[in-house]
């Protein structure tokens, strides 16, 4: 469809000189005056403020009034699609399965990292020789076990792209078929990999401003990593955190959940067997087998993730792993969207009140969307998250610098720096 062009509004209104009424006519001409003004007052009460969020969404945060301007659509109301937004697991599985997945020709870059691990970093093809050197730069962060092919994040990959701005996939130790260099895969607290995948592309392009969207466990990292390292991203958005990963993990087993728990266990098994030979001779505190056996994420973490990164339980992994600890301490620009019926991010497990007190925050919640589904919008059903276009608005916003840095919890400013089955259930 044509992109149409509107035309300015003060271009079609013609300038109104003002006149003084003589003396004997001051008394009419102020009622009529006055009697303009409230028809005018009536009609523009009518009319919908597009900052004035709908009631079907909660919105709420320390930096509300500061980032409401950003965006243009919340002022409607959520409206997911018929049947398929009405049950949270029917959305979560139909996105999963069939949303479209758009084509991008990707270029890999494979990232040794300090610890002779790998990442792998799959940038759009061609963008280096195209975008100007200082074109902003969006790094995506995938839920557990995703990557760059997976439809949500294409989606926002080719929304941002098409906007000029050049994107990054993060792709973790083993995730989107990224190597496996050491017998070490990553977590919910590592932020290592995310500091050296941020200085690198930040050294790359010194000159661009860096943001950072996350999904899922990508968000959860991506909140730890912004509550440590304050200076090196200008502005970041979290979807479907689990937050509170004990809370996510006691229903993460309970009813209907307990298939993505397996989807997900499935997944992590098959990533510990194709790299099996590096993990054979690993003693101590390691059960190798229980991992490659697990029959739940909770079981491959206690074999496996916990004690990779040094953790005496694996419920001592899940409390000190919680992003909802960390927020508080977030001084970057950062909006939250959750789905108030998510089953694997639940909502209970959202720090409310720390996002209401840290004046970096803004937290929307839809009525519905599942997990990483959020099936509504122009696009529904098959098209782009109802998300994408929230997410693009609030970086742009803060890209064209319509709003001043929030001040921080230290009073310092805000850093302006710049499908195999049900198996292959991404989440």
């Amino acid at each position: 469809m044509a992109k149409l062009s509107l035309t300015p509004i003060s271009t079609l209104i013609s300038p109104v000189r003002r006149h003084r009424p003589p003396h004997s006519s001051l008394q009419t001409t102020a009622a009529a005056s006055a009697a303009a003004t409230t028809t005018t007052t009536t009609t523009t009460n009518t009319m919908p403020d597009q900052h004035t969020p709908h009631p079907s969404l909660e919105i709420i945060g320390g930096a509300r009034d500061l980032f409401l301007p950003a965006f243009n659509s919340l002022h409607r109301p959520y409206t997911p699609f018929p049947l398929l937004g009405n049950n949270c697991h029917v959305e979560t599985i139909f996105a999963s399965f069939f949303r479209a997945t758009p084509d991008a020709r990707l270029k890999r870059e494979c990232l040794r990292t300090k610890d002779d691990g790998a990442v792998a970093l799959d940038w759009v093809s061609g963008d280096h020789q195209i975008l100007p050197p200082n074109s902003p730069v969006l790094i995506l962060l995938p839920g557990l076990t995703g990557g760059s092919g997976d439809s949500y994040v294409r989606h926002m990959l080719i929304k941002a792209r098409n906007k000029g701005w050049r994107v990054v996939v993060f792709n973790s130790r083993g995730c989107g078929n990224s190597p496996v260099t050491t017998p070490q895969f990553y977590s919910a607290s590592f932020i290592g990999d995310m500091h050296e995948v941020v200085a690198h592309v930040g050294t790359r392009y010194p000159n661009a401003n860096l943001y950072a969207v996350g999904w899922s466990l990508g968000a959860n990292i991506l909140v730890n990593y912004l509550a440590q390292e304050p200076q090196t991203i200008t502005g970041a958005v979290s979807l479907c955190n689990p937050f509170n990963l004990v809370i996510a993990d006691e229903d993460f087993r309970k009813g209907f959940n307990v298939v993505y728990d397996k989807a997900l266990t499935n997944a992590l098994r098959k990533i510990l067997k194709n790299h099996a030979i590096l993990f054979e001779d690993m003693g101590g505190e390691y059960n190798i087998p229980l991992a490659a056996n697990a029959k739940s994420v909770r079981e491959f973490d206690e074999g496996l993730t916990r004690v990779s990164f040094g953790f005496k339980s694996v419920d001592d992994y899940y409390s000190n792993s919680c992003s909802s600890d960390s927020i508080k301490h977030v001084r970057t620009p950062l909006l939250c969207i959750q789905a108030a019926n998510d089953p694997i991010a639940p909502a209970r497990g959202i720090p409310y009140e720390d996002i209401k007190e840290n004046p970096n925050c803004l937290l929307i919640v839809t009525p519905k969307g599942g997990h990483l589904g959020w099936i509504a919008g122009s696009e529904a059903p098959l098209g782009a998250p109802w998300t994408d276009t929230i997410v693009m608005d609030f970086l742009e916003y803060l890209q064209s610098g319509a709003c001043e840095a929030p001040a921080s919890h230290s009073g310092t400013e805000g850093v302006q720096h710049s499908t195999e089955a049900m198996h292959h259930l991404k989440l």
